[in-house]
């Protein structure tokens, strides 16, 4: 009797870590980390700026490396931090944060930083997001810093000076048509996969008012206040922006993460329960508009405060931007950085583990987003170990975005064993290697771009939707064979193939194959 109790409460048990793993361990998520460059934040270090490339190459590398290890499956990588460039194929000049000088070109030609990390992601089933400041066109006023060629000096009257910093004029016609060529550029001549603005819009306030009341006169007059005409400034550029990106590639996602509060239910009854600084009037930023219009992909807002935090309270922030995502997706960005103050809430080394957990039991947000990567490498309070050894334990596939794409991809075909096909099948260290038919290209079934590998144990039900059974995410099209180095004598197991596309929609599976080992 004993026994039976025992064995029932093991049972019991098993279910009950099997139910948390499958609740905390979503099929499709979105995993994604800031890797900031201005002011070599993450990278390259400033060990790294203007020697030679391979040094930057390696920082790269062990960056992607570790939080391929974590479970991060996106990086917003900072490639125009200050009207400059971090990519060979642009129109403004070489980041000083790359090379030391504004300008300067690697020692290396054939370098081209950007498409090193965006094929580097792509091997590690990462999304590459090509995060831009859009308006942020110096970080001070020391001239010397500034390229004699730099848009600043070449194009004057396009920028105002505020808080020792200068930023394009976001009223000007000219400035917001220049902007949107720029980032184009990327979108064409580059494989990314995303577009990503961060809360930088019009410039946080100081003590002194904007000094763009001139440019209000000459193109803001049919506005009520200049407050309604800075927004309209803004909201063109996303509008254009959203539009030109999708013509050009219908795979490319557009996303924007805002300040953590739109606005206040105080000043407006749509708003959050919430009485922070509001990035509507503060820095101009309408991004529910934006959310609402249809004009961005997905919304990420900042919401790097603790749970009942009086000003900001992350459990009351995530819910409102839940409510107002209007079908599009919601990130929740999340300040790592943090973790480790001594204030209310971020004492508590639970915090930012608890905000997954908090954001995943909400239908409405499909992920996060966490500033920055060197917080995160760092493990942070341990909360690298919490994402690597619970949290993200299993592999998740990036959210589909059915209104940008809702066409699956051929399923492979003839998935077998390759002792079939007269290969060699068992090693001295016991490994299986599967192989299957690339699928036909079809008119009705969207292109394939890579593949997701799952295996079952003996006889158990085939259910794709446990992401403890995947093996591989791969981004690799031409891939048709995977070795599988961790089985065991004695043992069955069931192979299972599916194609995604670009935008990780997922085939039909292919045929099951089972392999016993002897």
């Amino acid at each position: 009797m004993k026994v039976n109790i025992l064995v029932l409460l093991l049972l019991l048990l098993i279910t009950t870590v099997y139910a948390q793993e499958s609740k905390y361990s979503p099929k499709r998520e979105f995993r994604g980390v800031w890797v900031a460059t201005v002011q070599n934040i993450d990278w390259p270090t400033k060990a790294a700026v203007g020697v030679d490339p391979t040094m930057q190459k390696q920082e790269l590398l062990d960056i992607l490396d570790e939080h391929q290890k974590t479970g991060i499956n996106a990086v917003m990588l900072q490639v125009r931090p200050s009207t400059d460039a971090l990519y060979a194929k642009s129109r403004e000049q070489w980041s000083m944060f790359l090379t030391g000088k504004q300008g300067l070109a690697p020692l290396d030609p054939s370098y081209d930083p950007l498409e090193f990390a965006i094929k580097e992601a792509h091997k590690r089933g990462m999304e590459l997001h090509a995060w831009f400041n859009p308006y942020r066109a110096t970080n001070n006023l020391i001239d010397s810093l500034t390229s004699a060629e730099h848009i600043t000096r070449t194009k004057p009257e396009w920028f105002f000076t505020y808080a020792g910093k200068k930023y394009f004029n976001p009223g000007l016609p000219e400035v917001r048509e220049y902007i949107v060529e720029v980032i184009m550029d990327v979108v064409k001549k580059y494989d990314i996969d995303g577009v990503h603005f961060d809360d930088y819009f019009y410039p946080y306030p100081g003590k002194s008012p904007l000094p763009d009341s001139t440019t209000y006169q000459l193109y803001g007059q049919e506005f009520a206040t200049i407050e309604d005409w800075r927004r309209n400034n803004v909201d063109i550029l996303i509008k254009t922006l959203s539009e030109k990106i999708h013509a050009e590639k219908k795979f490319v996602k557009f996303g924007i993460s805002p300040f953590g509060i739109w606005r206040n239910k105080a000043h407006d009854p749509l708003g959050s329960e919430s009485n922070g600084l509001s990035g509507y009037s503060a820095l101009y930023a309408d991004a529910r508009k934006w959310v609402q219009e249809g004009w961005i992909d997905y919304v990420n807002p900042q919401v790097y405060f603790p749970f009942n935090f009086p000003a900001a309270p992350y459990e009351k922030l995530v819910d409102w931007w839940s409510a107002n995502s209007f079908g599009k997706h919601v990130y929740v960005g999340q300040g790592v950085y943090r973790a480790m103050e001594d204030r209310e809430g971020w004492r508590d080394k639970q915090q930012l583990p608890n905000q997954v957990r908090y954001l995943r039991e909400n239908p409405l947000v499909q992920g996060s987003v966490f500033f920055s990567s060197k917080s995160l490498t760092n493990n942070l309070a341990g909360f690298r170990d919490s994402l690597q050894h619970e949290l993200y334990r299993y592999p998740a596939l990036q959210p589909q975005m059915q209104w940008l794409d809702n066409i699956a991809p051929a399923a492979p075909a003839e998935l077998s064993d390759v002792r079939e096909k007269r290969f060699l099948f068992f090693r001295a260290n016991q490994s299986a290697k599967i192989m299957w038919e690339m699928p036909a290209e079809s008119q009705y079934e969207d292109e394939v771009y890579g593949y997701v590998i799952y295996r079952f144990e003996g006889d158990e039900k085939v259910d794709l939707q446990n992401p403890r059974k995947i093996l591989k995410i791969s981004f690799d099209k031409g891939l048709n064979y995977f070795e599988d180095k961790n089985v065991f004598r004695g043992k069955t197991y069931q192979y299972v193939v599916t194609s995604i596309d670009r935008l990780k929609n997922e085939s039909a599976p292919s045929n099951v194959l089972k392999v016993k080992f002897k």
